[in-house]
């Protein structure tokens, strides 16, 4: 799926009506990542322009932060949070199996906190967060998203 396009619909729902939408570009990069799953080159060429930035500045908000991706991924991916509230929940219990169901079909990242410390152990699929994870529970995600 192309991203060029679907962009300018993007960044519009993120304008006042008034002026650019440069303040919400953290916003709209979420946006394009959960759509297509990556931000490309061309998609940088094109939010700079519609935002009125540079092309560096657009790059360096995406280069800087891990969640962006510049290719698609090969893999679908479970962010797992090994923090340490989690940890006193048991995650590291999960991981061994997990790493087993996943057998290369599902990235499992480690991610440090998804504040919801208080119901962990947690994962992220995407932009859902599940909590209050079991070995089944999450046997369960790792189907869902092979």
């Amino acid at each position: 799926m192309t991203q060029e396009g679907g962009i300018a619909e993007i960044v519009v729902r993120h304008q006042d009506g008034k002026t650019p939408a440069r303040g919400a570009l953290l916003p709209i990069l979420h946006d394009i990542q959960a759509e297509y799953g990556h931000i490309s080159e061309e998609t940088v060429r094109e939010l700079a322009a519609a935002l009125n930035l540079t092309r560096a500045e657009v790059h360096g908000v995406v280069s800087f932060y891990h969640d962006f991706n510049s290719k698609p991924a090969p893999l679908p991916a479970i962010k797992l949070c090994r923090a340490e509230a989690c940890k006193a929940r048991g995650v590291e219990a999960l991981v061994p199996d997990a790493e087993r169901a996943a057998a290369g079909r599902v990235k499992i990242e480690t991610v440090y906190c998804l504040g919801l410390c208080s119901v962990g152990p947690s994962a992220m699929v995407g932009s859902d967060v599940h909590a209050a994870l079991t070995p089944e529970k999450l046997n369960a995600l790792i189907e869902e998203a092979a």
